[in-house]
């Protein structure tokens, strides 16, 4: 063979389709039994799998040639993952984040788009003769077209979307762990906030690349003549991949050391009225008050490991309903309930005589803290000085206090 087949460029996409399979492949394989979150992303390593092969395809310097030659079946298969690998990335997500999450009927209602693009494809491409099609694909007029230019601007629009989407739930994420846990310092999602990040990074790129194709074409640019001095779409397009090479490698890998570490939390369901009997535990202050008793005399809070099913085991009632109840009565999530407790406690302990040599450090441990600024910010609040300076005021002064 004395022709060749890819240049450098098209070796970065083919590889990065090549990584993305065996990634999903790995997932699959070592995939802990009921683990949903392992699914959806091989599933959206797949579907991403499939744009770089689309990439190369469409754009390959020797490779589309080859395609147009032998199989031009395969032409624009690949564009329709464009509306599956963002979507899948939020429910890897969602999954992670909710331990309960699952593929409901309305959940379905994602793939409205993809099923609008499939039905462009049918009457703007498909529903014409294979000897028509073939042409537009030789010439690249169909590519080039106002209506596939729109479709793929829209396209990665949506994608921006969903990658905006996935990242604002992992913001939120620490506020809604503390609705389930007393400690939440050692949860670490930073590789989570990279991985999603850099695919928002990523599908920007391919959404001002989108952008300008749709400015060039209102403007009447050239697209199958361009200015080789100053392509600016190409560049652009390339810089594209080899970002999303370098994140495949790096993050995704990281990825699949680091998320069976993640906590996840319960989904709530605000349309479930509350059941009969917790609506009068609600309404009953005494019952507070007896939870408060449980707390103050078994001490549960000391367990830093602490969560809210783990209390509700305890308390002999659901978890859900104690969570309500904790919110109605005391006015807290379960992480400033809890938390409040340990503060009481270690406030007794540092005035005791017996523990006059111990430091602040094994104080804050043994009430359930394991981080010191966050039991010093919880102190300052709750108490209004910090622990230092309540342990070195005089010891009728602090009873007061």
């Amino acid at each position: 063979m004395n022709f060749v087949t890819f240049n450098f460029h098209d070796v970065i996409l083919l590889m990065t389709a090549i990584l993305c399979c065996l990634f999903a492949l790995l997932l699959i394989a070592t995939n802990p039994p009921k683990n949903t979150s392992n699914y959806f992303l091989a599933a959206f390593l797949v579907a991403h799998a499939c744009i770089p092969l689309h990439e190369l395809i469409l754009w390959g310097a020797e490779f589309k040639l080859h395609v147009r030659e032998h199989v031009p079946g395969i032409y624009f298969i690949g564009g329709f993952a464009y509306y599956l690998d963002a979507v899948l990335l939020y429910f890897y997500v969602k999954s992670l984040v909710f331990r309960d999450f699952h593929l409901r009927p309305k959940d379905f209602l994602h793939l409205i788009p993809l099923g609008l693009f499939a039905l462009f494809m049918i009457v703007a491409f498909y529903r014409y003769p294979a000897s028509i099609r073939l042409d537009w694909i030789n010439t690249e007029a169909f590519v080039y077209s106002g209506g596939y230019i729109t479709a793929e601007f829209l396209s990665k629009t949506l994608r921006v979307v969903y990658c905006a989407a996935a990242f604002m739930l992992i913001f939120k994420y620490k506020d809604i762990l503390k609705t389930t846990h007393s400690n939440i310092e050692k949860v670490d999602i930073l590789w989570l906030k990279i991985l999603v990040v850099g695919f928002v990074v990523i599908t920007l790129m391919h959404e001002v690349l989108a952008l300008a194709k749709v400015i060039g074409f209102i403007g009447g640019y050239d697209f199958q003549h361009p200015d080789p001095k100053g392509n600016i779409i190409e560049f652009i397009g390339l810089s594209g991949n080899y970002a999303l090479f370098f994140l495949v490698c790096i993050l995704v890998f990281t990825s699949m050391r680091y998320f069976s570490n993640f906590e996840a939390v319960r989904q709530k369901d605000s349309k479930e009225p509350p059941k009969k009997s917790t609506q009068e535990k609600l309404l009953n202050p005494e019952y507070a008050e007896k939870i408060d008793g449980i707390m103050r005399t078994q001490q549960t809070y000391l367990n830093p490991e602490l969560t809210l099913d783990m209390l509700a085991e305890t308390l002999a009632i659901p978890a859900k309903d104690l969570s309500m109840i904790i919110n109605r009565h005391f006015n807290l999530n379960f992480y400033e309930f809890i938390n409040g407790y340990r503060i009481e406690e270690a406030k007794k302990r540092l005035l005791e005589p017996a523990n006059k040599d111990k430091t602040i450090t094994d104080i804050y441990l043994e009430v359930g803290f394991n981080s010191k600024s966050v039991f010093n910010t919880f102190f300052k609040k709750l108490v209004g000085k910090t622990p230092s300076e309540y342990r070195q005021q005089p010891a009728d002064v602090a009873t007061t206090t």
